[in-house]
C-alpha cells in the first residue's frame, strides 16, 4: 500500500553511497577514558574496545565530516532541490491514490496501476539522487579506508602500552566491571597521532577496497580456468 510515508526522504548529511561506496559509520558518543574499577576481580590482560566508536570519534573522521559539507555543497544542494521536486511530483499522486482507494469507485487493477507508477517514480528518484551524491559516498569510503589502514597499528600500540593481550568487542560481553577494561580512549589517542587528518577527495578512478577485492577475486577466478579450454556450449535440446 502506498502512503505518504513512502515519499522519498533524504537527509542532507547522510552518507549517500553509490553501489561501490561503503556505508558511513554512525555517529557515536565519544569513547570514555578508562576509569578505575568499582570492585570485583580484574582480569589482567583483558580489554574491551569498539572500533566503530573509535573511528567515528577520531579527529580525521570528524574533520572530514565537517569539510565534506563545504567541499560537496553543490552536490548536497542539487540533491536537495531534486528531492523537493520529487516530493512535489509524488504528493498529488499519493493524494489521488488515497482518495480513490477510500472512495471505492476505482477498480483494484486501477489502484495497483497507480501504486506501481508511484513506486517507479520513487525508485527512479532514489537512483538519481544516488548518482548526484556518488562523490559524497566515495569521499566517505576513502576517508574511512585511510583511517582503517591505521587502526590496526593503533590497536596494537594501545594494547602494548596497557598490557592487554586479549581485546574483545562490547557486543561479545554481557557486562563489564566499571571502565577498567575500556581501551577506546587509548586506541583513539594512538589513532589521532598516526592520522590526525585524512584526504577528503579520492584520486580519479579510485574504488573502495571492497570493489578492488571483488575485482581481484574475479581476476583470480578467471586465471584459474584451464588454458586453451573450449568455451562451454549450450545444450542442443535434442
Amino acid at each position: 500500500m502506498i502512503t505518504k510515508n513512502k515519499t522519498i526522504a533524504l537527509a542532507a548529511g547522510l552518507a549517500f553511497a553509490a553501489v561501490s561506496a561503503q556505508p558511513a559509520l554512525a555517529a557515536k558518543p565519544a569513547p570514555a577514558a578508562a576509569a578505575p574499577a568499582t570492585g570485583g576481580t580484574i582480569v589482567q590482560g583483558l580489554g574491551v574496545a569498539s572500533f566503530d566508536a573509535v573511528i567515528a570519534n577520531s579527529n580525521a573522521f570528524k574533520t572530514a565530516e565537517t569539510q565534506r559539507q563545504t567541499t560537496f555543497k553543490a552536490q548536497f544542494d542539487q540533491a536537495q532541490i531534486r528531492q523537493n521536486a520529487l516530493n512535489a511530483q509524488i504528493k498529488p499522486l499519493i493524494d489521488k491514490f488515497n482518495a480513490d482507494r477510500q472512495g471505492g469507485k476505482v477498480t483494484q487493477a486501477a489502484l495497483e496501476q497507480q501504486a506501481g507508477s508511484i513506486q517507479q517514480i520513487q525508485e527512479n528518484g532514489k537512483a538519481e539522487l544516488q548518482r548526484i551524491l556518488q562523490p559524497v559516498g566515495l569521499s566517505q569510503a576513502y576517508v574511512n579506508e585511510q583511517i582503517e589502514d591505521k587502526l590496526n597499528d593503533a590497536v596494537k600500540a594501545a594494547m602494548t602500552k596497557k598490557g592487554v593481550s586479549i581485546l574483545i568487542s562490547p557486543d561479545a560481553i554481557l557486562a563489564v566491571n566499571g571502565g577498567a577494561y575500556n581501551l577506546n580512549q587509548d586506541i583513539l589517542n594512538e589513532l589521532n597521532t598516526s592520522i590526525p587528518s585524512a584526504q577528503l577527495v579520492p584520486p580519479a578512478g579510485w574504488e573502495p577496497r571492497q570493489v578492488r577485492e571483488q575485482r581481484a577475486q574475479q581476476a583470480a577466478a578467471q586465471g584459474q580456468a584451464p588454458a586453451g579450454a573450449a568455451p562451454a556450449t549450450q545444450p542442443s535440446g535434442r
